[in-house]
């Protein structure tokens, strides 16, 4: 170790008591870590590209500073879908300080990574009191049935007012409009369960209707509109 002239020449002074970093909950236990294979949990980090015309959602759950298992959920870029399967491929069994100083491919995911590993490093992560944490494949289950990634798509104009495309139900095929024109309710297709009957073998008109369901007021409408359409 190279110290400058002006420290050697400085007289040594006692250190204090030395604690240890401040525990952290991790899968219901206090933790002090002091290196990356100290570090457990499931976790979300959310992350932007330079332009910011896309966005990441990134789910990791670490053993033991491993990554056992990787969710890349992406929106608003098509280059990025390619992106999330790369990063996909190169997460799972990297130690968190390799992940995080690993090309995800893009920024957006690269940020996502960052984030996530603040999340992991102070310890708020989702399973932080769950014992023994979260079984590998718990990641999975924030997709919900059919496997699908929940999202929402709204567009609107001050001159023809909103378009309800997609929300956490499902795609939207028509929006229910009150003899005022305000919006009611919906209707919509669980797109995932659908797809995953007809790829069980029900006939697709069949699995279209199974899959089909309205929210709302719907049934009181004065008049029902596609919204891609009208």
């Amino acid at each position: 170790m190279n110290y400058s002239h002006e420290v050697e020449k400085m007289c040594p002074v006692a250190k204090g008591p030395h604690h240890g970093p401040a525990p952290i909950p991790e899968e219901g236990k206090w933790v002090k870590s002091y290196q990356i294979s100290d570090i457990s949990g499931l976790s979300h980090g959310i992350g932007w590209c330079a332009p910011q015309q896309g966005c990441c959602k990134l789910t990791l759950n670490v053993k033991d500073g491993i990554v056992e298992e990787a969710l890349v959920e992406t929106l608003g870029c098509s280059g990025m879908t390619h992106s999330a399967a790369m990063a996909a491929e190169i997460l799972p069994g990297k130690t968190l300080l390799e992940c995080l100083n690993t090309d995800l491919v893009c920024d957006a995911i690269n940020v996502a990574m960052r984030e996530i590993f603040k999340q992991l490093a102070y310890g708020r992560t989702q399973s932080a009191f769950s014992e023994d944490g979260l079984p590998i494949g718990a990641g999975m289950e924030d997709l919900g049935k059919g496997l699908r990634s929940q999202v929402g798509t709204m567009f609107s104009t001050k001159a023809k007012g909103v378009r309800y495309m997609e929300m956490a139900e499902g795609y939207i095929t028509k929006m229910a409009l009150d003899a005022n024109n305000e919006v009611i309710g919906y209707q919509f297709i669980r797109l995932g369960k659908m797809l995953e009957d007809i790829r069980h073998g029900a006939e697709p008109a069949d699995a279209l209707a199974k899959n089909t369901g309205t929210y709302g007021r719907f049934d009181d409408a004065a008049k029902y509109i596609d919204p891609r359409e009208e």
